[in-house]
């Protein structure tokens, strides 16, 4: 696997190292001994599915209160999608900033969201399963969120405005208004 660290310190796109013949190509997905080597959390608990049948679906932006954080390692199964990471760990040099990558059944890259920051994506093509593994268990007492248009965070959303969002994500808090 190849790690690439992004502007959000902890944060890395991680691409595969395929191994290609006539049948197609095989690479490692994960590894735990790769992810310690590199600092990442190389445990996970849970495994969600997420399809998403219109482009322009924004989920998020989602995370865990302490101490219920997690890690999340997120891949595209089908389709494309623009994941999103934003830091939320105000002791962090990266602290109230964002950075994306497009995963793709196609790319078969996956994002590395480290504890402590908030995480979403929209999709970028009709049809797209997101599948991503997590650290700790979903705890609905620690669930939170934060606006997908924080004007403070600016993401550039490649689908704007988004074509379908749920009203909880609409709803969700600023900025402004975290506290860690």
């Amino acid at each position: 696997m190849i790690f690439t660290e992004l502007s959000v310190a902890g944060a890395f796109l991680i691409d595969l190292d395929p191994h290609a013949d006539e049948r197609g190509l095989f690479a490692r997905a994960f590894c735990a001994r790769e992810f310690a080597e590199h600092g990442l959390k190389d445990t996970f608990v849970q495994a969600n599915f997420s399809h998403n049948i219109h482009r322009g679906t924004l989920r998020g932006l989602h995370y865990q209160r302490a101490p219920h954080a997690e890690v999340k390692l997120v891949r595209c199964a089908r389709g494309a999608l623009f994941d999103v990471v934003v830091d939320l760990r105000p002791d962090s040099p990266s602290y109230g900033r964002w950075a994306g990558a497009e995963l793709s059944a196609d790319n078969h890259c996956a994002l590395y969201v480290p504890e402590g920051c908030a995480h979403g994506f929209e999709t970028l093509v009709d049809d797209t399963d997101a599948f991503y593994l997590v650290s700790a268990f979903y705890a609905s007492g620690a669930e939170a969120g934060m606006r997908w248009d924080d004007p403070q965070i600016a993401i550039d959303w490649p689908v704007y405005p988004p074509v379908l969002i749920s009203p909880k994500d609409a709803a969700a808090s600023l900025f402004k208004e975290y506290a860690p």
